[in-house]
């Protein structure tokens, strides 16, 4: 019976360490619970910043240490009381069993004083008592340990618990730490690379628009260019037609004092003929169709002062109404200054003075002589009207070479032309042994200063160009063309020979055709000027056509338009074949290059 009992008070002891055990595994779910929850409670927000996730991460080890030495001390505590009652409960055993034994012991004792030989017998009984009291303090012993190992066990497991969750927690804390530095870390490498990136992208950029910028700058520069060469064009133009505007208000006042003047000396008939000239001649100045030969030069100031000692001796010698002509006569000749504006001292009238150049020392006297003789021109070329232009051309060149070209002209070609008044010249100096006589251009001279010259004039200024281009007609090798250009020897002398016929005219000095001996030379200056129009173009007398036999865009060849009628230009060329001939062609011919348009 007691062996039974000492094997049911260490059962007892067993099922407390297995209870122990029990707390302890318990223990351990509930720390590992309570750390799912801190790390879950950890990675619930793990974008938050590096210290708010530490203050959860040490909050929740907190927690975890509180709950796991509260399941230790909990546990350990009903453990050590259920150790203790157990301990309790084998000590009051224990108890019992030694009073029953003393109680046997007398009983024993008694039996040997009568019973002395049976030893066998009674060592038994003495023998186990004794086994079951050391069998029981060796299981009081032992549930004695076991308490204190338990107890010592469940301190060791609370620390153990405390220290595993500081070490779990400065691990969690410095793993994230770790984590939150080398993310840190790598997001600073990150913006690094993204601001070297930046930078390099910036640079590129900024490369690029260096490189815009100077494409830009030199865009920008050709359309300044471009702008310049349209400016000078726009301004160009715009003179143009301010002078041709101007021209035409000068014009209005010029015909209105003309009519005054016609008034004043009573003439009814040259009234009716002047007011005709102011309104149609001023419409043409001022509608003149665009063209050049419209165009009309006002006289000086100087000029103008003698506006009423022009009235007065254009009255006393019978030609009222040509004041205005009388002006222009003046403005070529001297423009007004000098003692002898007239320049009327060669001519015959003149009775006071020496017959020789500026001989003249009264200007009156030489307004006096000059209207005298120029009256006596207009009489003998039968000059009718201020707008009849052929024969105030004829009477033009009289008053510049003398009175005898004037029956020349008209018994040999019935009138003037600028081909025999040249001629004329040539005759003269022959004779006279001079290098030159008188203006060949004498009248295309005047006519620019006379309100009415240019609006009833056919061909107008750009006509002289032509007319002298006639007068060469038949020349062969181009000899005083090239020579005068100063070439010493024969060259190809198509160039040579515009250039010749334009200096004739007056153009290069007054800048209106260039002096050229090359075609490309001549046609780059006309599209520079921009007075340039291609080949489909329908031109007038006096432009410059430009040719190109083989196609290639090279200009080859040049004359002069002597007209345009039909659809058919009619040109006079210097150097075709060898000289100077009259040619047509087409209009849009495939051997037109273009045209000069030069500003007449």
């Amino acid at each position: 019976m007691a062996d039974i009992k000492t094997r049911d008070a260490v059962k007892g002891t067993i099922k407390t360490i297995d209870k122990a055990a029990v707390a302890s595994e318990r223990m351990k779910s509930a720390y590992a619970k309570t750390k799912d929850k801190a790390e879950n409670s950890y990675y619930a927000d793990e974008n938050s910043a590096t210290e708010y996730a530490t203050n959860r991460v040490s909050d929740a080890a907190e927690r975890v240490t509180r709950d796991g030495i509260h399941q230790f001390d909990k546990k350990g505590r009903k453990a050590v009381g259920d150790t203790r009652e157990n301990i309790g409960k084998a000590k009051d055993k224990l108890s019992d069993f030694k009073e029953k034994r003393a109680v046997k012991g007398a009983e024993k004792k008694a039996a040997r004083s009568g019973q002395v030989g049976s030893p066998t017998n009674s060592g038994t009984a003495v023998h186990s008592p004794v086994g079951a009291v050391k069998s029981a303090s060796q299981a009081e012993k032992s549930i004695n340990t076991s308490a204190h190992n338990t107890k010592k066990t469940i301190k060791q497991s609370a620390r153990g618990a405390e220290k595993t969750v500081k070490t779990v927690t400065k691990g969690t804390i410095k793993t994230t730490a770790k984590g939150t530095v080398k993310s840190t870390e790598k997001g600073i490498k990150t913006a690094q690379a993204t601001s070297k990136a930046a930078v390099k992208t910036t640079q590129q950029a900024a490369k690029t628009a260096q490189v815009a910028a100077k494409t830009s700058a030199k865009a920008a520069q050709k359309t300044v260019q471009a702008a310049k060469t349209t400016a000078r064009a726009t301004a160009h133009a715009v003179k143009v037609a301010a002078k041709a505007t101007i021209s035409a208000v000068k014009a209005i006042i010029a015909g209105t004092k003309a009519l005054i003047s016609a008034i004043v000396a009573g003439g009814w008939v040259a009234i009716v003929i002047i007011l005709i000239v102011v309104l149609l001649g001023s419409a043409i100045s001022i509608f003149g169709g665009g063209s050049e030969n419209s165009s009309y030069t006002p006289v000086s100031a100087e000029v103008e002062t003698y506006t009423p000692m022009i009235q007065k001796y254009a009255k006393q010698h019978g030609i009222p109404e040509y004041v205005e002509l009388i002006k222009a006569v003046m403005m070529q000749e001297s423009g007004g200054r000098g003692n002898d504006p007239m320049q009327a001292s060669e001519c015959g009238y003149n009775t006071r003075y020496p017959n020789s150049p500026n001989g003249i020392t009264d200007p009156e006297y030489s307004v006096n002589v000059g209207i005298q003789n120029l009256a006596a021109c207009l009489n003998a070329a039968e000059v009718k009207s201020l707008i009849d232009m052929d024969n105030i051309k004829l009477a033009l060149q009289g008053y510049n070479y003398g009175n005898g070209y004037i029956s020349w002209a008209r018994s040999n070609y019935g009138g003037y032309t600028y081909a025999n008044a040249a001629e004329f010249s040539t005759m003269q100096a022959a004779r006279l042994g001079w290098s030159s006589y008188g203006d060949t251009q004498y009248v295309a001279h005047v006519l620019r200063y006379y309100p009415y010259g240019r609006a009833f004039t056919s061909g107008g200024g750009n006509q002289a160009i032509v007319e002298v281009a006639l007068s060469q007609l038949g020349n062969v090798g181009g000899q005083p063309y090239w020579s005068w250009y100063g070439f010493g020897g024969r060259v190809e002398w198509c160039a040579c020979f515009v250039s010749w016929c334009a200096e004739q005219c007056g153009y290069i000095e007054s800048g209106v055709i260039p002096k050229f001996a090359g075609c490309v030379q001549g046609s780059n200056w006309f599209k520079e000027q921009g007075q340039w129009q291609d080949r489909n173009f329908e031109p007038t007398a006096g432009h410059i056509i430009f040719f190109d036999w083989e196609g290639d865009g090279v200009t080859d060849h040049v004359g002069i338009v002597e007209k345009c009628e039909d659809g058919v230009v009619y040109t006079v060329e210097g150097n075709s074949g060898d000289a100077c001939r009259q040619r047509s062609y087409a209009v849009g011919s495939s051997n037109i290059y273009g045209y000069g348009t030069p500003s007449y």
